[in-house]
């Protein structure tokens, strides 16, 4: 019976929309992580000299700690994107799929 129950919840047209939205996101994120880590490492491997340099004159932080800072900033940021999207968008749609579910028994 529970293999039913799942074959009709997988063939819902709203179903199938609302997973490859919420994959389609995931992915667009994921893009953007990779491409921030790699343009840093790339960052880092190219121009060094650009990295170790002080902030201004006298300053003991280098762009380099800013720029890993701001990786790890752009990461948070991206987490509670991906939060909000869920919890405004993903989640009302998926509970509304499952009420209509119950409804169905």
């Amino acid at each position: 019976m529970q293999q039913v129950h799942i074959d009709r919840t997988t063939a819902n047209p709203a179903y199938r929309r609302l997973v490859a939205q919420r994959r389609r996101f995931s992915f667009t994120l994921t893009a953007l992580m990779i491409v921030t880590y790699y343009g840093f490492i790339l960052f880092v491997a190219l121009t060094p000299h650009l990295l170790a340099r002080p902030l201004y004159a006298g300053a003991t932080t280098s762009v380099g700690i800013v720029a890993g800072v701001g990786i790890i900033v752009i990461a948070v940021a991206m987490t509670g994107c991906y939060v909000l999207r869920a919890n405004r968008r993903f989640d009302p749609s998926m509970n509304a799929l499952l009420a209509d579910f119950r409804q169905g028994d």
